[in-house]
């Protein structure tokens, strides 16, 4: 049963270091964020063991957020080895990240 990774300043760059990693920075207070939260945790599920679905709590974890530069959430950016590889901000369809997971898998 696949559930999405909890990034912080400890584990983040171990995690996004080898494959396809979907990093969600979020908030709680986040009206947009909490709407997208059960597309995160779906994408978690069907990604299971293909990629790496994970979030970043962007009020807990501000050095990552600073790291990225992140200015408006939600923010969700792809990860392939390591290298950032797509930026996409605002909520997306479940559709449209799977087609990023799946290209990037490609």
């Amino acid at each position: 049963m696949g559930k999405y990774i909890e990034l912080t300043a400890a584990n983040y760059e171990a995690t996004i270091a080898e494959g396809v990693s979907l990093v969600d920075f979020w908030a709680p207070w986040c009206g947009p964020c909490r709407m997208i939260a059960p597309v995160i945790e779906e994408l978690a599920e069907d990604f299971d063991g293909k990629a790496k679905i994970c979030k970043v709590n962007t009020d807990e974890e501000q050095d990552i957020s600073v790291k990225f530069g992140i200015r408006s959430i939600p923010t969700i950016m792809f990860f392939k080895d390591g290298e950032l590889v797509d930026t996409v901000v605002g909520a997306q369809s479940k559709q449209a990240l799977s087609d990023k997971l799946n290209d990037l898998l490609g």
